[in-house]
Order: structure tokens, then C-alpha cells, then sequence
């Protein structure tokens, strides 16, 4: 046992002397960790709905780049060659690998969730069961990394094979594009992927049920995982001029493959394939607490204090986020069009009618959210058309105070995530960006209503 103790503490300081590995362990996932923030720095949590998105990536870095870079640099330098002379089995040599990336993939994590939490983030909601689903997402892509290190004979091939796996899990396997804004297809395929399952295991354990959410996910990547390191254990190769011969390769690959597959279809029977459509989503208001049924409607109770004591601190009219056209902007011929198809289609626009003030109130607010929320060329000029249009249909006293109710409460209410009925090639995947972006403009129209300096 002391013999494989010492194997591990050379895989490390082996590890801590290869320049690119660090790059891909450390300095990789903080790059976008600080990618993320600079997009959702905004929301009322930051990077907490994006955190299992971000500790994948960096496991997914880690273990498909930096340890087979790591490992096909040691075996073209002839290191396991002369491990090969060791008393130590392959398997404890192989374990004593693993074990030490699971070390680095740990810190790694911990360094990402450590500046995730200095930027605002909470704790998780389930952290034992976090812990067991980042272990699972180690171990699936470890093997996986084992794996492309008996594939490639030479350094640069680490790179076209990772690039080969990493970068399809990024585009259309759930990891860096939310699995609702992809097209069906594209959701079908990433049932197929791992990374897909990394992500709902541990944003599972942070934001969703725990234990009670993530059995599918820890089972998909227990089985890809023993998949891809049984197939890594039997191409493996002591030294670079070793050759495996096509035929073995075909054969070892079989069962990595086989495993993909029945996971892919598995969820495909089971129905977890797709996510929810996109359209409108109706969700249950929050729970409130026991008191007794007053017959005035919510936004009554708002008081001058609650107006007061909101955050003005929002976006600026000029940025990225809740942009707003001031008076003397004025929009080009093709915005302008866009700008008057929609302002006719409010006044018979169906969410602007239904529910109570409250809701229809924030229905129009989506209107001016939900292009900002896909960054569409005409959504610095809605904000101005929706808030004459509110000015138009309600008394400015109660609409103060229904905007008001709207920014206390953001998370109740109907969310509209598709404007495809007011002209609008408008579509969101998330209905928590669009509540943001509401809750912005909800705030930017009390201020311009009662006269105070926002952003």
C-alpha cells in the first residue's frame, strides 16, 4: 500500500511540472467562471443556476485534456516504461493515475466554487449529494480521458481528440447552451452525451431535489464511466512505439460505444430526452404565508416605503442588459416598422387581457423582456412603446404600485418565453432570464413614473 501511496505522489508532482495541464486543470475553468459572471452577474444569485454548467467544464478540462496530455507526455519521454519495471500491477498503476487526477479535478472544483462564492454565489442546497454527483462526473471523464490517452500516439492527437469530444458536449451536449434553447434534434443527440447528464447531476444537487433528482444522471455516468476505463485498460501501452492494431482498437471501442448508446436510449424510453417546450410556461405562484383574506387585491398593500426601498441599482439604459431608448433615439426604418406591427397587435394581444392586473401587467413587461433576453436589433425601442401603453390602460398611482408588487414578487405569476404572436422572432429557453429582465424593466418604469434616478 505504501508502494501505491508513493505512485500517487509522483503522478502529482509529475502533474504540477507540465505547464499545459495546469492550464487546462486551473487556469481553463476560471476563464469561464468569469465568462459566466460577466453574463449573469446580473441575476439575483449569480452563477448559481449556471454552476453545474461551470464545474463540468472544469472536470470535462482537467480529465479529457489535462490527463491524457499529462499521460502521453510521460509515456513519450519513456516514464511508464520504466514504471513498467515496478512491482506495482497495471491496475494499481493505473489507479494510482486516476486517484491523483481525482485529487486535481477536487481542487480544481473547489478553487472554481471558491471565487464562484466571492462573486455572490450561495450555498448548495443538497451538499452531500453534490459531493456524490461531483465524484461521478470525475470518475465518467476520467475514464474517458484514460481512454483518448491509449488513442493518441503523440501530444498534438490529446488535442484533436479532446477537441473531437469537448467540443460537441459544449455546443449540443447541455453543457455550455441550456439543453431548452437547442432544437429537438439537437436535445435527442445530447441524450447520448455525457456531459448532458454531468450538468443535471450536479445543478440537481445545488438548485433542484438532491438525491431524489439525480439517480438517472449518477447512473448514466457510472456506466459510461466503466465503460470508457475498462476499454482504456485494455489498449493501454507502455511506451510510444507500441502500435494497437486496428482491429483491437475496433473491438475495445465496442463496448464505450455500446454504453453511449444504451444510456441515449434508455433516456429516450424513459422520456427524458426532451425538455419542456418552449412557449408559454405557467408556474405556481410562491406560497404565501398564513393570513388572514383581505378583499383588496396584492398591489393595495404596496405602501410610498416599498416604492422607496427599492433596488434602483439596475442595469444602465445604454448597456447589454434591459437596454432603454431615450427620447431623442430614433429607431431605423425596418425597427420602426417592427415597432408599429407591435404596437397594434397589443391592443387585441390576448396576455394583455387575461388574469388579473397583476399578471397582465407583467405580460406586457415580457413584451419588452424577452427581446432583450435574445438581444434582438428592436429591444431598446420596446421598452418606451410598452410603457406608454401601460400609461394608456392604467391610472399612474396604481400602476406604480402594481410595477411595484411586480419587482418585490418576481418569481410569481405566468412567465411568456415566445412572442411569435406579436411579430416577433422572439424566443427564450430559460423563463428565469426573462423574469430578470422584467424585473429590471419593472423597476426602470417606476422610476421613470415617479420621477427617480435609476442604474
Amino acid at each position: 500500500m505504501k508502494a501505491w501511496w508513493v505512485q500517487v505522489d509522483v503522478a502529482l508532482r509529475l502533474h504540477f511540472r507540465n505547464r499545459m495541464a495546469l492550464f487546462y486543470g486551473y487556469l481553463f475553468p476560471l476563464i469561464f467562471l468569469v465568462a459566466f459572471w460577466v453574463l449573469y452577474r446580473h441575476e439575483s444569485v449569480p452563477l448559481l443556476r449556471h454552476i453545474g454548467e461551470l464545474l463540468t467544464v472544469s472536470v470535462l478540462g482537467g480529465a479529457c485534456f489535462g490527463l491524457p496530455t499529462t499521460l502521453v507526455g510521460e509515456r513519450e519521454r519513456g516514464v511508464w516504461r520504466r514504471y513498467r519495471l515496478s512491482p506495482l500491477p497495471l491496475w494499481a498503476m493505473l489507479a494510482a493515475a486516476v486517484a491523483a487526477r481525482g485529487v486535481l479535478l477536487f481542487s480544481a472544483g473547489a478553487l472554481q466554487w471558491g471565487v464562484a462564492v466571492l462573486a455572490g454565489m450561495t450555498a448548495p442546497e443538497h451538499p452531500w449529494a453534490l459531493m456524490i454527483a461531483f465524484l461521478a462526473v470525475c470518475f465518467a471523464f476520467i475514464g474517458l480521458g484514460l481512454l483518448i490517452a491509449q488513442l493518441a500516439n503523440n501530444v498534438p492527437a490529446v488535442q484533436a481528440l479532446g477537441q473531437c469530444v469537448f467540443l460537441p458536449m459544449l455546443i449540443i451536449g447541455g453543457v455550455a447552451v441550456k439543453l431548452a434553447s437547442l432544437p429537438e434534434w439537437a436535445q435527442h443527440v445530447s441524450a447520448f452525451f455525457p456531459g448532458r447528464y454531468a450538468v443535471e447531476a450536479i445543478q440537481g444537487a445545488v438548485t433542484g431535489e438532491g438525491f431524489a433528482e439525480i439517480g438517472f444522471p449518477l447512473a448514466a455516468l457510472g456506466g459510461m464511466g466503466v465503460a470508457a476505463g475498462l476499454a482504456a485498460a485494455g489498449l493501454f501501452r507502455w511506451d510510444t512505439q507500441q502500435k494497437v492494431e486496428w482491429r483491437r482498437r475496433t473491438l475495445w471501442l465496442v463496448p464505450v460505444l455500446a454504453g453511449w448508446l444504451a444510456v441515449g436510449a434508455w433516456a429516450e424510453r424513459a422520456g427524458r430526452a426532451l425538455v419542456p417546450p418552449i412557449g408559454v410556461v405557467i408556474e405556481p405562484a410562491a406560497a404565501a404565508p398564513a393570513a388572514p383574506v383581505l378583499p383588496e387585491p396584492p398591489w393595495a398593500r404596496i405602501t410610498a416605503a416599498d416604492i422607496a426601498g427599492l433596488n434602483y441599482q439596475v442595469p444602465p439604459d445604454r448597456g447589454v442588459v434591459a437596454p432603454f431608448a431615450g427620447d431623442q433615439e430614433e429607431p431605423d426604418e425596418y425597427t420602426a416598422q417592427e415597432l408599429e406591427t407591435v404596437r397594434r397587435a397589443l391592443y387585441s394581444w390576448r396576455p394583455a387581457f387575461e388574469g388579473d392586473d397583476i399578471q397582465r401587467v407583467r405580460n406586457l413587461l415580457y413584451v419588452a423582456a424577452v427581446p432583450d433576453s435574445v438581444q434582438l436589433p428592436v429591444e431598446r425601442h420596446l421598452p418606451p412603446l410598452v410603457l406608454r401603453y401601460l400609461t394608456d390602460m392604467y391610472p399612474e398611482d396604481k400602476l406604480v404600485r402594481i410595477l411595484t408588487y411586480i419587482a418585490l414578487h418576481p418569481e410569481e405569476g405566468g412567465v411568456i418565453v415566445n412572442l411569435g404572436d406579436l411579430g416577433l422572432e422572439a424566443a427564450v429557453g430559460d423563463p428565469w432570464t426573462v423574469r430578470e429582465r422584467a424585473y429590471f424593466y419593472a423597476i426602470k418604469f417606476v422610476a421613470r413614473l415617479t420621477g427617480r434616478p435609476a442604474g
